[in-house]
């Protein structure tokens, strides 16, 4: 915020009025969610209307810390909801996104009640940012086909109709970004290039007699699996679709070199966990998150079990 601030033209010496310096952010890692709230009211009355649309059409994965990272590696785009859902339960309780399906349409639901008019401008700034996010993940130049607000409409709404490029309504029952159903099952850029590869692999076993090989069939199941952990522990069946096969086959051809799909699952998270309490800075309940627990205390009783130590007392080895 204080960026776009000064980017909108404001001074050293009008952001010197507010809580904290601008110049001392850098060095705080959290800030009572009061004053972020009331720093998003100031602002828009410095610099008019929108000024929490233009907020999030400037933010960028890397801005999301643990969460944008689990983000790059998402199999399609509206998984990346499904991957807020779980992390704000490790963070908060009063922040939470939850998909609608009906029919062709997907409706997107920012479930934060707007008790003071800096809570409506944030969540006006997440709308925002959700639709930027979005359309990096995927490198497609998608937008929403509407967007509703709970609070009323502000005197200019220029910058929702830039942002959004679809019909904006205010005064409704949710904060809601509806998408058509097949943007949001598209494959984001990255699982493009893995997955497709998978299934070159599997179009060049039916038509030109190669097997690939079990362990190789493995490594690639392992990446598989270490890409889907942050959205929760994935399925056999999951993984059978994004490899092209069916469970079946994917059974046996793991069972070839006596590898059971949960045994894999879990030695995956014990890698992911391995690398990230001595390499990382995340805290242990991040992760948790990211090794596919949705809570600290099961994932904690894992790593015992997998390594014979805390995950607090592993990390103090290194």
């Amino acid at each position: 915020m204080i960026g776009q601030a000064r980017a909108e033209g404001m001074t050293s010496a009008d952001l010197s009025v507010f809580a904290l310096p601008d110049e001392q952010l850098r060095a705080v890692e959290a800030v009572p969610a009061e004053q972020f709230f009331e720093l998003h009211e100031k602002l828009d009355e410095h610099l008019g209307p929108g000024f929490a649309v233009r907020v999030g059409q400037e933010m960028k994965i890397e801005d999301y810390g643990v969460l944008g990272l689990s983000w790059r590696t998402c199999s399609r785009a509206g998984e990346i909801f499904e991957r807020c859902e779980r992390y704000f339960m490790l963070l908060s309780n009063t922040y939470l996104f939850k998909v609608n399906h009906r029919g062709a349409l997907s409706d997107i639901l920012l479930l934060r009640e707007p008790h003071r008019r800096g809570v409506a401008l944030s969540n006006e700034a997440t709308l925002s940012a959700s639709v930027v996010v979005l359309r990096a993940m995927t490198d497609a130049d998608i937008y929403p086909v509407s967007v509703s607000f709970k609070h009323a409409a502000p005197a200019n709404t220029a910058s929702h109709q830039r942002a959004f490029q679809c019909p904006v309504h205010f005064d409704q029952d949710f904060y809601r970004l509806t998408y058509r159903r097949e943007d949001l099952d598209r494959r984001t850029a990255k699982a493009d290039k893995s997955i497709n590869s998978f299934l070159l692999d599997r179009v060049a076993e039916e038509t030109e007699g190669i097997t690939v090989g079990a362990d190789e069939l493995a490594r690639d199941l392992e990446t598989l699996v270490r890409d889907a952990l942050p959205s929760g522990i994935p399925t056999l069946g999951a993984m059978a679709q994004h490899m092209g096969m069916s469970n079946r086959t994917l059974t046996r051809r793991l069972t070839e070199r006596d590898i059971q799909f949960r045994e894999l699952v879990h030695k995956v998270q014990e890698q992911v966990a391995r690398e990230l309490l001595s390499t990382s800075a995340n805290s242990v309940a991040e992760i948790a998150f990211q090794t596919g627990f949705s809570e600290q205390s099961a994932f904690s009783r894992a790593f015992k079990r997998w390594t014979g130590n805390s995950p607090a007392a592993y990390r103090r080895g290194f």
